[in-house]
């Protein structure tokens, strides 16, 4: 899982590293180092899916009215 940036003639270097910066976001490549780093069971797994879903709905509930 590679991520390459070409320079075009008019980019800056700080340009290319904002570019490279984006990428990196958008291929969720820091999130995915994260959720690898430490090992999870399967029940912990479930547990946060549950959870997200309960926050969501409370959001809606909130926003609701």
């Amino acid at each position: 899982m590679s991520i390459i940036v070409k320079r075009g003639p008019n980019d800056s270097n700080d340009s290319v590293i904002r570019k490279f910066q984006k990428r990196v976001v958008l291929e969720n490549v820091v999130q995915e180092y994260r959720d690898r780093q430490y090992h999870k069971t399967a029940s912990e797994k479930r547990q946060e899916r549950r959870a997200e879903k309960v926050r969501k709905i409370m959001r809606y509930k909130r926003f609701e009215n």
